[in-house]
């Protein structure tokens, strides 16, 4: 790639340290001067939360968080914030918890701090996301990018491994897009492959000893890696797929970015060899499709969108949505013949290859 290239690096603070969340949080309330927080966590994260949130004190605790982000949920959020006059957002928890934190500084312009307990990655990303009648829309505003994120090691604990996994692979998804996205330039895929070759090694230590702390401490630092590029680079083919396929069928997140990130890969690496070759570099193999592959099988990943209730009757509908939103720039030209192959091998989960 040419060195002659724009970039943007986007300001925010990032506190990083193993059973340190509540006392960076506290800190951080301090330094930001907030007196009204607002707590945004799902029911099943709100003891996480109190814990997170024990030195602090909090205005409102709020817990009616669903996956992508449904507009009256958001409009319902943001309400909320104004009875409550609140000056500052903390959300504990994965992306939809993050996304909902997003959906009322959009409109708000309220600071965020970010507690991440998964790899969504959400939490590094000016992107929003929101849902309306069974169509999901995403937009960039760095409104929405969180002032700071306080990542612990020990708040993704209480993630399964199969979860984990799947959380894990959504974040490689965001260093394989980074590799071709609509703004790619030389520091966004620097940034994927060393998140790559982090996930690449802290993955398979969480699913053999989801008690340990070394494993996930490298899945959440590959996990922010990754969010950064893609932040930079943009949203690619596989993240068009997956909103689309998420959105309309109200699919799970992790999962199908787990699920259809091989075949994405397969499509494009013929068409991208720099690219293929980083990623295959970071994963220490000769081949980029090959590592993902054995990733995958080290970790027994989500295989197929027929599991999540996709079936081969949705596939001309989602062909029909996905097309004209696939960015020109992404480096294999997609038609109606080859998605529909693509989405076909995904439905049933065939082992993609070159």
């Amino acid at each position: 790639m040419s060195l002659n290239f724009e970039h943007v690096t986007l300001g925010q603070r990032v506190l990083f340290g193993s059973g340190k969340a509540a006392g960076n949080l506290a800190a951080e309330v301090t330094r930001l001067g907030a007196r009204k927080v607002m707590v945004i966590a799902s029911e099943f994260e709100a003891p996480i939360a109190k814990k997170v949130t024990a030195d602090i004190s909090v205005t409102l605790d709020y817990d009616d968080v669903a996956p992508h982000v449904p507009i009256e949920k958001a409009e319902k959020a943001r309400a909320a914030a104004q009875e409550h006059g609140i000056d500052l957002l903390v959300c504990v928890g994965g992306g939809s918890t993050t996304g909902l934190a997003k959906a009322i500084a959009l409109t708000t312009g309220l600071p965020i701090i970010a507690v991440p307990t998964t790899y969504a990655g959400s939490e590094a990303t000016n992107v929003w996301g929101l849902t309306e009648a069974a169509r999901k829309t995403t937009g960039v505003d760095d409104r929405v990018l969180p002032a700071t994120v306080v990542y612990d090691a020990e708040l993704t604990l209480s993630l399964p491994a199969d979860l984990s996994v799947a959380s894990g692979l959504n974040a490689l998804a965001h260093c394989v897009d980074s590799m071709w996205g609509p703004r790619v330039d030389p520091i966004n895929q620097a940034l994927a492959a060393e998140g790559i070759r982090a996930l690449n090694q802290g993955l398979p230590l969480v699913n053999q000893d989801p008690s340990g702390l070394e494993g996930r401490e490298q899945a959440l630092y590959g996990a922010y890696l990754a969010a950064v590029a893609f932040a930079s680079a943009g949203s690619g083919m596989h993240h068009k797929i997956c909103h689309v396929l998420g959105g309309t069928w109200n699919m799970p997140h992790a999962q199908t970015h787990a699920t259809v990130l091989p075949y994405v890969l397969a499509f494009n690496a013929p068409e991208a060899p720099d690219a293929a070759a980083r990623i295959a570099a970071a994963f220490g193999t000769g081949n980029a499709v090959e590592g993902l592959n054995r990733l995958r099988a080290t970790l027994d990943a989500p295989k197929a969108l027929k599991d999540y209730g996709f079936t081969e009757d949705n596939i001309a509908e989602a062909v029909d949505i996905i097309l004209p939103v696939i960015p020109a720039s992404n480096p294999r030209t997609p038609t109606r013949e080859n998605l529909t192959e693509l989405l076909a091998a995904a439905t049933a989960g065939t082992t993609p290859g070159l």
